[in-house]
């Protein structure tokens, strides 16, 4: 099982680590999975630093020549199994990396192993809400004694189908409704026939 409070000490070193980088830019996130890819969009647009959503493209933290090349100071991944390009190109240049791990993630090339669970789109959404949560308020952002307006479920990941049908659920329930009365033409037995 994996233990909260250390979840929470490693989630609050994490913060620190990104709050002493003074150019929010130097940081990057990476997820190639599905599940982690809104989280690190809406993580991006609080913290103000880069993400890579999708799959990941070699060389962009070697490759000078490449149009997308980046020399950040921190890298962030969602799993160390999925995200393991990332990591790789990282190593070669040197960037110490944060990574959510669960039990069965491997530990090499991470600097800070976050233990949580990060297969399910809701734990990946906590994680990644509570990172910046955390983050905002160590830079002073938002105060300690107050709540945070961004609800965590503007992190979670939604599925466009699920979407559409919700909405198509929607409009049927908001249709009206045939009740089965319907006009018929009555039949006249006294019709005038030329």
């Amino acid at each position: 099982g994996i233990n909260a409070e250390y979840m929470g000490e490693k989630l609050i070193l994490a913060a620190r680590v990104l709050v002493a980088i003074e150019n929010p830019q130097d940081i990057t996130v990476c997820s190639t999975r599905l599940f982690g890819q809104r989280a690190i969009y809406k993580f991006t647009q609080n913290i103000g630093c880069n993400m890579s959503a999708g799959r990941f493209i070699p060389g962009t933290f070697t490759n000078q020549i490449q149009a997308k090349f980046q020399q950040p100071r921190v890298l962030i991944v969602t799993d160390p199994r999925t995200d393991h390009q990332a990591l790789a190109e990282a190593r070669l240049s040197n960037i110490p990396v944060i990574a959510f791990c669960d039990t069965d993630a491997p530990l090499q090339n991470v600097d800070i192993a976050i233990p949580c669970n990060n297969r399910g789109k809701n734990a990946i959404a906590m994680m990644y809400w509570l990172l910046a949560r955390e983050v905002l308020r160590m830079r002073g952002d938002i105060p300690r004694n107050t709540e945070w307006e961004t609800k965590v479920d503007l992190f979670i990941y939604r599925d466009p189908e699920e979407a559409v049908k919700a909405e198509e659920a929607k409009a049927a329930a908001a249709a009206p409704k045939d009740e089965g009365l319907t006009w018929e033409a009555e039949q006249d037995d006294n019709a005038w026939s030329a």
